[in-house]
């Protein structure tokens, strides 16, 4: 293997940088460019007088500038570009300007922008530092992901998309790679996970996207999504490369179309270190504001009866989780699953056999004759205005996709019969929420407890101002990741992911009218810090945990990389000697 252009020195979690080459190839690296900052002893030890302006700027009057450089970006999609080059730049100052105005950054490189990057992906394609695996080419998987430099020990992280559930805008080919980046860009900010330990990996077995097959400038496979016996095995094969040649890193999965994601996932979650975010991330977080909701009411889990408003990926990701949780509290897991109803586009998930279902709705089919006395509009389609209507949910759960689902009549029915009702209209982006916070405010006259999908602004409502809280996986993933990372877990349990949605449900004290039913994502460090000690210790009980955690709560501050320029070591000889 070739010499690396650095090496981060163990246990400084990036405090300490040797530097193994000289001159202009520096600035061409991100984690060791540090462009005008660089003082002018280090220019002249490291190769770099006269390739830099005179003036030194210190990392305080670079983000100033950087900042100055994004406001006055007219769009988003020229604000992510901007970014984007930045981050291809230098890694620090990118992370610095990220982690400072994370609330305002946050969904340039992420939701709702980075789907309009992703779009744009082959049109505006730069140099992505990932790896792209062909369907076309298995034999290349385990050679491609060691081209990437890394070795056994070096990576905590595989963000792993096929590319075919993009929220929102769906089937986007080799493009959603860009979500992993914008995943991974989250975990560095949010979490402290070091950038140079996390992958993104895409997975490219074609796309079915018709735009983009008939455009001469698509970059990935021009064929069909390929399926079947022949994903599944190309799907193994990156598997068994990854733990080749990572097999310390955790597999996070990202945006796999519904008929893949709990399949994949259930498939490999008992053979190595896997995560689906839209299955368990989103559950943890909407549990995380379940279980704030209930505690402000002053009531059990195991007491509520909730409806769950599209029964896909996430829907069902968050029915487990909160069974699971209202196990905990005593219940088995049959009288739990009792207490939902899910819908989906043929209506209430049934055991009706001419209706169709997909295999992880099944465990939450309700008996076709306990419906035999409901009142209802049409009896061949029990809808949700009917559920509402005969069972009085005390929480509404939307991952439809459809807009204005949750009607002023079934919001003013479900009030009617529940004092503090919770609702969640959680699909995004905002042109597809099930209704908005102002809507739900008024139908409840200001009673309802919300956490939404996508970002909406305060409400006022008869002199009380609403602060809607977002159920962005932000909240958790981050600090998911960053706690198995400590521990070097070798699974992710499903008690693990629990802690994870009660670590956050523990920040929310909810005592004035108003208050929202989720930290804020301008908090996201603390929360991240909070959920991985949470994770950390339960993996450690679970007896997955590869690390004894010692000082659980050191540990996880020790492992969080800063977005500060390291200390920079020069040559081969005991690096206590060569501090530039």
């Amino acid at each position: 293997m070739a010499k690396r252009p650095y090496d981060v020195l163990p246990g400084d979690h990036g405090a300490r940088i040797r530097v193994n080459i000289h001159g202009s190839y520096i600035l061409r690296v991100p984690r060791l460019n540090r462009g005008t900052a660089f003082t002018h002893d280090e220019r002249v030890q490291l190769g770099l007088e006269g390739l830099l302006p005179e003036r030194v700027t210190p990392l305080e009057g670079q983000l100033h500038r950087a900042y100055t450089r994004f406001l006055r970006a007219a769009t988003p999609l020229e604000k992510y570009a901007y970014l984007q080059g930045l981050r291809d730049r230098n890694t620090v100052l990118f992370y610095r300007l990220l982690s400072e105005h994370l609330d305002e950054i946050m969904p340039i490189v992420y939701t709702p922008t980075i789907g309009d990057a992703i779009q744009e992906f082959s049109l505006w394609f730069q140099q992505v530092n990932a790896v792209f695996l062909a369907i076309d080419a298995p034999d290349r998987i385990e050679a491609s992901l060691r081209a990437s430099g890394k070795g056994p020990d070096d990576i905590d992280m595989l963000i792993v998309t096929d590319s075919e559930g993009i929220l929102g805008i769906g089937d986007q080919g080799v493009g959603g790679v860009l979500i992993c980046i914008g995943k991974k860009s989250l975990y560095t900010a949010a979490g402290g996970v070091d950038p140079d330990r996390m992958l993104p990996v895409v997975l490219d077995v074609g796309t079915d996207n018709l735009k983009l097959l008939n455009d001469d400038l698509y970059l990935g496979l021009r064929h069909a999504r390929v399926r079947g016996e022949r994903y599944d095995a190309f799907v193994d094969a990156f598997v068994q490369a990854a733990q080749a040649v990572f097999p310390h890193a955790m597999v996070h999965w990202e945006d796999f179309g519904a008929s893949n994601a709990h399949r994949i996932l259930n498939r490999y979650r008992d053979e190595l270190c896997t995560f689906n975010d839209d299955v368990q991330g989103t559950a943890a977080v909407v549990a995380a504001a379940v279980m704030a909701g209930v505690s402000a009411k002053g009531e059990r889990l195991r007491d509520q009866r909730i409806v769950i408003s599209g029964a896909g990926t996430a829907g069902i990701g968050v029915a487990d989780l909160l069974v699971d949780l209202m196990v905990s509290e005593g219940l088995t897991p049959e009288e739990a699953r009792s207490l939902f109803w899910a819908t989906s586009s043929r209506g209430l998930v049934t055991d009706d056999p001419h209706l169709r279902f997909r295999d992880f709705q099944r465990p939450y089919a309700r008996v076709v004759a306990e419906t035999d006395g409901w009142t209802v509009d049409e009896p061949a389609r029990i809808g949700l205005a009917d559920i509402v209507r005969n069972v009085h949910p005390t929480v509404l759960i939307g991952t439809s996709g459809q807009p204005g689902l949750f009607s002023e009549a079934v919001v003013r029915d479900m009030a009617a019969h529940v004092d503090r009702p919770l609702i969640f209209p959680l699909s995004n982006p905002t042109v597809l929420a099930e209704a908005t916070p102002g809507q739900l405010i008024e139908w409840t006259d200001g009673r309802a407890l919300i956490a939404t999908g996508s970002p909406f602004g305060p409400v006022t409502h008869e002199g009380v101002t609403y602060t809607v809280a977002q159920a962005n996986n932000a909240l958790v993933f981050p600090g998911l990741g960053l706690g198995v990372a400590v521990c070097r877990a070798s699974r992710v349990t499903d008690h693990m992911i629990a802690a994870a949605a009660r670590a956050v449900a523990s920040l929310v004290h909810l005592r004035t009218p108003g208050q929202s039913l989720l930290p804020s994502v301008r908090d996201l460090r603390r929360v991240s810090a909070t959920v991985a000690i949470a994770v950390a210790r339960q993996a450690e009980l679970d007896g997955v945990a590869g690390v004894p955690l010692t000082d659980p709560v050191q540990q996880v501050f020790d492992r969080m990389w800063q977005p500060v320029y390291p200390e920079l070591l020069f040559g081969d000889d005991d690096p206590t000697s060569q501090v530039l």
